[in-house]
């Protein structure tokens, strides 16, 4: 019997800055070949796990470090990060973190560029994880116009195009629609016939069952336990729960949102859902700047193909949770970034109780919780960072809100020093103490395990009866089932709303 090809043995970690251990006492072993899932809640140590693994622990992260990490027979502590680079790649979370180039093309070879491969090589290989992964319409395109889920699926291609050993995948689908997650699952089998050791670091779980050899459970730093793939399908969903995990299953009641949401139209709203509401007019957008000489270009109607945002008219129902759903690349993102006021090119203005909003009043009007949180963190504590959105400071109320999304007792760390769920409730935090009438959400769930997902359903919930508007963008069908009212479902830049029918809830 061979020795295991990654070895993780008592290791103690704690991040500089941090009062607590991220790792305590963590040890593992994973086979060539295997398929492993390591899973807990958020800041359980898995992303730490991740980094012990690909070396940015101890080499990029400061901190405490004791104990002895050992992949494909090299000493982690004693070998240079870029000497791991054709043994070990990873795909994180954020996946704008680690590109190097502007377009598609550019970050798939850039790896393979990198290491000194001939052309004909490059070539070769880029051909090869194109055809595997099925992103030939992702090809010539800008990196900054794709959507998160896009991003995902480059960086998955960029690593693999490497062909290292070693394949880590840090919430790899934290961004992607249910059609996505299928084409992430057929990657992550085509990885395993290549006969190449995986570990994904993962809150959604359905998609990895029938894929993973072995399943691996973290608690406060700690690894609490361990399962075969087959005995892990099987845990039932109330223990899961009970584990902050979410279902092993995609049996969920409203998956057929996600899988099936219908053609392309360009029609307006398909339902009114009464007199008090707010008012969206002649939101035109486009990411092909027009050339002007004179004066800027003002998108409409007539532009047609090119708008990437085209709704003449939409009522939005006031006190009301509306999720935004619709496949990766759609338009979600640019409809809530529309929205706001973050893109400065989009007409349209809002109308509510009789006031109309336009331009750069739409801020003042709303409030977004980003895709990409590390772009709304700027303080060096978390207390300090809600009291800053609020228009009056309430060091009470801002504890209170602290309490009820589980981050009291870190309010006196760096945002920066957090996990990504952690993050992601921070800034959910800080949209709360804003008190704004709209409040967009950008995939407020995508890095949280299930109990927390729970906590931020229920405080949407507690927004909307409060008053306020919530739009969110999500892919979760249980986010959906527990707080939302209705749906608007954004194709191709159009939107259509919808109110959910007898299936949810009983609900109109």
């Amino acid at each position: 019997m061979t020795d295991p090809i990654i070895k993780i043995e008592n290791i103690k970690y704690r991040y500089k800055g941090s009062e607590t251990d991220s790792l305590d006492d963590v040890s593992l072993a994973v086979n060539a070949g295997e398929t492993l899932l390591l899973c807990g809640a958020s800041g359980s140590g898995k992303t730490s796990v991740i980094r012990l693994i690909n070396g940015l622990i101890p080499h990029y992260y400061n901190g405490e470090f004791t104990g002895n990490v050992t992949v494909a027979e090299r000493n982690i502590a004693e070998t240079e990060l870029c000497d791991l680079a054709g043994t070990v790649g990873t795909v994180f979370q954020n996946p704008r973190s680690q590109f190097f180039s502007v377009d598609t093309d550019g970050e798939i070879v850039f790896g393979p560029e990198n290491v000194g491969l001939p052309p004909s090589e490059i070539r070769k290989r880029k051909a090869q994880v194109v055809s595997e992964m099925g992103i030939e319409k992702l090809l010539d395109r800008s990196l900054f116009e794709l959507s998160g889920g896009e991003k995902q699926r480059i960086a998955c291609a960029s690593v693999a195009a490497l062909l290292p050993e070693i394949i880590l995948l840090d919430e790899p689908s934290s961004n992607l629609d249910w059609a996505a997650m299928e084409n992430l699952r057929e990657i992550i089998l085509t990885w395993k016939k290549q006969g190449k050791t995986v570990i994904v670091s993962e809150h959604r779980l359905w998609y990895l069952t029938g894929i993973i050899d072995r399943a691996v459970f973290m608690k406060k730093g700690r690894i609490e336990g361990a399962w075969s793939g087959e005995e892990f399908a099987k845990i039932p969903e109330t223990e899961l729960q009970e584990m902050a995990l979410r279902p092993t299953s995609a049996d969920c009641e409203y998956a057929k949102l996600f899988r099936d949401d219908g053609p392309d139209t360009d029609e307006g709203e398909k339902v009114s859902l009464g007199e008090d509401a707010i008012i969206l007019r002649d939101f035109y957008f486009s990411y092909k700047k027009k050339p002007y000489v004179f004066r800027k270009h003002k998108f409409k109607k007539e532009d047609g193909e090119d708008l990437s945002l085209c709704i003449p008219k939409l009522t939005l129902p006031r006190g009301k949770v509306i999720a935004v759903v619709g496949r990766n690349g759609t338009g979600k993102s640019t409809f809530l970034r529309c929205l706001c006021g973050l893109e400065k090119d989009c007409t349209g203005t809002i109308e509510s109780d009789g006031v109309t909003y336009k331009g750069r009043k739409r801020i003042g009007f709303s409030y977004m919780v980003m895709q990409d949180v590390n772009h709304q963190l700027f303080t060096d504590s978390v207390e300090a960072e809600v009291l800053l959105s609020m228009k009056v400071k309430d060091s009470q109320k801002c504890l209170e809100i602290l309490r009820r999304l589980g981050l009291l007792g870190y309010k006196n760390t760096h945002p920066m020093a957090l996990s990504g769920g952690q993050k992601q409730r921070v800034a959910i935090a800080s949209a709360i103490a804003a008190g704004a009438e709209l409040l967009l959400f950008d995939e407020p769930t995508s890095g949280l395990d299930y109990s927390h997902m729970v906590k931020v359903g229920k405080m949407l919930r507690e927004l909307a009866d409060g008053g306020s508007t919530v739009l969110v963008s999500t892919h979760d069908p249980e986010l959906i089932n527990l707080c939302c009212d209705t749906e608007l479902v954004i194709r191709r830049g159009r939107a259509s709303l919808r109110a959910f029918g007898d299936e949810k809830n009983g609900k109109e």
